[in-house]
């Protein structure tokens, strides 16, 4: 099994090489039949790297320890569950993991290329339609300015688009694909055999990863890094290709969502996980690897919003075309640092050589975007300028400026201890104070800006629109933010964060009430007729808008839960039977002292009563555990969770004097709400993927349909 899987990598690099090669030469040549190969090998890069996953997985399933990757991170008493998690936990494996997830996201990419060549293919529409129908080479070009689209090439130009520059983006993701292949053949393969005799166990997974939630996180991050890499593709085809009209830019969206969307919950996960087993009462230290991740999440969600400058008005291409540049350059930076032991942090793996590859493929990634865009960025001139600072472009405007200084700031603060280090010989470490002095007035400014976007109009906002729009969403968040005054907050960041999410809300909640207003009114609320159904009808017509503003709520909600740090409380002491401890509106009573043993892990745990006001309410278990195949020591925190506010307990060991256990106790208020935001926010982003619904009566055709729903939108103008 270990020679195969080492035969499979092998073989995949092969591929992919011919891929890249023979679709480069196809292109060139104008070959469809060599395109068309080039396509096939880069389709099957895919399952012969999953052969190599299954190999490796079941490798570590029969704790083959010949294999050095399974004796390092893996143990005969491993759960299941954690063993499945072992593939990602190592560099070795990780590497194969993100190589696989890569050729599946190439894979996808294909195969939605064929079926969309497929569903146009019978087309015989007039123009250039039939051309690019024709052929599944480079040749093929989209609808010419100089003629009116017809309604049927209107609504398969996303398609063509996504065909025309499948051939190209092929070659592109298969050489990324080649990088990562390169490495797992070569500087880091997960095959090697132990040099000495096999050890009869394994030296077990790490503690910190002996969680439930870390067979979830890893991949969705990975998805998340890994899928920037096909909007990267698309939009570097386009600009190689100067592909026409700016139709490239959907495919490019869409991908960039599905990216965006992964990445987000990797991120929420990794703050779930360090909430929940680092035992510190927090879930956001401003760690390197955590900002690697946080890096393409900025970038990203700057794209996606000005993008809708471009589709709508011909504005900021070469900002979005460098938006996408940059957020897989970070993708591919985040994944560098964490790789190379360049930055201490408990989330990286162990120092490595595989560094310079990177720092060659992000050398080379950088010369390749600089090379397209200056070969033809006069063809990303823009069509429109901006006609007022008072319109939804500026608000755009000022919403990315903000975004791309946050991630200047969090980008330097990261590099800053091996810079410091390279300059002076010493690392500095610029710490969390940092952080958080530049980027919380930024981030509460971007909620301002969240909340003025929806209310501003294209071109221009008069003032009588600006008055009548503002009124109420400012007359609330001045009475949410003095109502958080009265009620004992005294951080101004805090109050002024309250203030603004209840200004925000309420804009999102006119946008949906004006919308919904109009089709009562014209009678589409569907048979019953009230407020549900036409919110509901109103949300499908246009579900990218609406789908928008409910990721918005999300991102208010997590930012009322980071807003509740500034209330925490903690308190620590030892606990012997019968002890109390008081914190926030509870007292904490110690009740009992218990051991466990199992072949994993022994446990000893810490009984608590939770009391409030004289009443008992519930009794949480805080325990730490002692794992025998690393030889170390993991704290199991226990954590009540209501509305308004997290009881976080966690057992730190015994007291070396009495022997008595220790017990810190923390206090979060509305810590629950980041988690709830985050589930609203990942609800907003798959529905704001999914396709309009055409107005019920409405005619089939794109101008008729668009008719249709226009008076919705021109409420919201």
């Amino acid at each position: 099994m270990q020679l195969f899987g080492s035969f499979a990598i092998l073989l995949a690099l092969v591929l992919a090489g011919y891929g890249v090669l023979a679709g480069i030469f196809g292109l060139a040549r104008r070959d469809t039949r060599l395109i068309a190969s080039a396509q096939r090998a880069a389709m099957a890069v895919f399952p012969v790297v999953t052969v190599a996953v299954v190999c490796l997985v079941g490798l570590i399933l029969r704790n083959d320890f010949t294999v050095a990757y399974v004796a390092e991170h893996s143990n005969r008493a491993l759960p299941f569950y954690y063993k499945i998690a072992v593939l990602w936990s190592g560099q070795e494996g990780s590497l194969l993991f993100w190589t696989w997830l890569l050729s599946g996201y190439a894979f996808i990419a294909l195969l939605g290329a064929r079926r969309k060549a497929r569903g146009i293919a019978p087309a015989t529409a007039p123009g250039n339609l039939a051309a690019a129908t024709a052929g599944a080479g480079a040749a093929a070009l989209p609808v010419p300015a100089t003629r009116a689209a017809t309604d049927e090439e209107e609504a398969l130009s996303p398609r063509l688009a996504h065909r025309n520059l499948m051939p190209l983006a092929a070659v592109i993701l298969g050489a990324i694909e080649c990088f990562f292949l390169l490495l797992n053949n070569f500087a880091a393969s997960p095959f090697v055999t132990l040099p000495v005799a096999t050890p009869p166990d394994g030296n077990g997974l790490n503690p910190l990863l002996q969680y439930a939630q870390m067979v979830i996180h890893p991949p969705m991050l990975y998805l998340g890094y890994v899928g920037f890499s096909v909007p990267f593709a698309f939009c570097l085809a386009a600009l190689i290709k100067r592909y026409p009209g700016d139709r490239w830019i959907h495919v490019t969206r869409r991908w960039t969502m599905v990216a965006w969307l992964f990445l987000t919950i990797g991120i929420v996960l990794g703050g779930n996980w360090a909430y929940r087993v680092l035992g510190w009462g927090g879930y956001w230290a401003w760690d390197p690897v955590e900002n690697a991740a946080f890096l393409p999440w900025l970038t990203a969600t700057a794209f996606l919003h000005s993008v809708m400058m471009q589709e709508k008005r011909g504005m900021l291409k070469v900002w979005n075309v460098w938006l996408v540049f940059a957020t897989f350059l970070l993708a591919v930076f985040g994944d560098f640092i964490t790789r190379t032991g360049l930055v201490a942090s408990v989330h990286a793996f162990a120092q490595s050589n595989i560094g310079p590859w990177f720092v060659v493929f992000f050398i080379v990634a950088l010369l390749v975007c600089g090379w397209a865009y200056f070969r033809n960025r006069d063809f990303l001139k823009s069509e429109n300028a901006l006609e007022s600072t008072v319109s939804r472009e500026s608000g755009f405007l000022f919403n990315n400026f903000i975004l791309l200084v946050i991630t200047f700031a969090v980008l330097w603060g990261t590099v800053f201890p091996v810079v410091s280090e390279w300059v002076e010989g010493q690392k500095i470490d610029v710490g969390r104070v940092f952080f958080d002095r530049i980027n919380v007035p930024l981030f509460l400014f971007l909620l301002f800006l969240t909340g003025v976007g929806p209310l501003l109009a294209w071109r221009r906002t008069s003032l009588n629109s600006l008055k009548r729009n503002f009124t109420a969403p400012a007359v609330v968040g001045v009475l949410v933010a003095v109502a958080s005054l009265l009620g004992g907050v005294r951080d101004p960041y805090p109050i002024v964060c309250f203030g603004l999410a209840g200004f925000v809300l309420t804009t999102i909640a006119m946008e949906f009430t004006r919308g919904a207003s109009v089709i009562r009114r014209r009678g589409g609320g569907g048979v019953l007729g009230g407020w549900p159904a036409a919110l509901t009808q109103l949300t499908l017509r246009n579900t990218r808008r609406y789908g928008g503003y409910i990721v918005h709520v999300g991102i208010i909600l997590i930012a009322i839960g980071i807003a509740g740090s500034g209330l925490n409380q903690q308190a620590q002491g030892a606990m012997p039977y019968h002890a109390q401890m008081r914190i926030g509106p509870y007292t904490l009573v110690s009740e009992n002292y218990t051991q466990n043993d199992n072949a994993n892990y022994a446990s000893n745990s810490l009984e608590v009563a939770v009391e409030r006001g004289g009443q008992y309410v519930t009794t949480m278990y805080p325990a730490r555990r002692f794992y025998k195949a690393s030889n170390q020591d993991q704290s199991m925190v226990a954590i009540r969770s209501t509305p308004l506010a997290d009881l976080y307990l966690v057992y730190a060991g015994n007291d070396p004097n009495s022997g008595d256990p220790i017990l810190h106790a923390y206090w979060n208020p509305l810590m629950v709400w980041i988690w709830i935001g985050a589930i609203v926010t990942a609800l907003g982003t798959l529905l704001a993927m999914l396709p309009n619904r055409r107005p019920s009566g409405g005619a089939p055709g794109g101008i008729a349909a668009k008719a249709a729903a226009a008076p919705v939108e021109e409420v919201h103008a």
